[in-house]
């Protein structure tokens, strides 16, 4: 890789991190570009020539962070043989993430992510063949092993992370739920909803 590209590398690298810490302290009002190439010391020509507009910037975050998110959920899926404890695992992992992660999580579960996610479903899921594809190749094997109900891998999808989503949600805007206990009663209230 050449020094231009290195730059180039580093230069969305700082925007992203910047882009992120505005929306956890500023939210999407005060992800600007003007505060952004303050905050990142990177120049307003550079956000538009590696992102186009602040939209760009956004999506291009929103990406990162579902990555990551994805990573994680594969990592703890594919890492346990039986689906039960698969299962289990990517429902508290998911729930740690949010607990972690609680500015990405609010921006994956935003509007403007939701309006992204509908926009470009394709394209997205296309992006990240590479971390679904290993899911999906775990949910058959443990479809066609009797371990999990004979449902559509989109079915089983919602029944596993709605309930999560929901509870991220919840936590995200109202701050009212325990996610520590969400992590206890959630695995196995689900587990029984795709278990054979």
């Amino acid at each position: 890789m050449s020094r231009k590209q290195q730059r180039g590398e580093a230069t969305v690298e700082r925007v992203l991190d910047t882009a992120l810490d505005l929306y956890a302290r500023e939210g999407e009002a005060g992800l600007t570009v003007s505060a952004l190439t303050r905050a990142s010391g990177v120049s307003t020509g550079s956000v538009y020539h590696h992102f186009g507009n602040l939209h760009g910037v956004i999506a291009a975050l929103a990406m990162r962070w579902l990555g990551r998110l994805l990573g994680e959920l594969a990592t703890a899926l594919t890492a346990h043989q039986d689906a039960r404890s698969g299962i289990e695992a990517v429902v508290r992992a998911y729930l740690e993430f949010v607990r972690t992660q609680p500015a990405a999580a609010r921006l994956l579960h935003s509007p403007f992510a939701d309006q992204e996610g509908t926009a470009r479903a394709s394209e997205i899921r296309d992006n990240q063949e590479a971390r679904l594809t290993p899911i999906e190749h775990w949910l058959d094997g443990h479809r066609r092993s009797g371990e999990l109900a004979d449902l559509p891998t989109p079915v089983i999808e919602t029944l596993v992370l709605g309930p999560v989503i929901g509870m991220a949600r919840r936590w995200l805007t109202l701050g009212d739920v325990d996610l520590e206990e969400a992590a206890r009663i959630l695995p196995d209230r689900i587990w029984r909803s795709v278990g054979p």
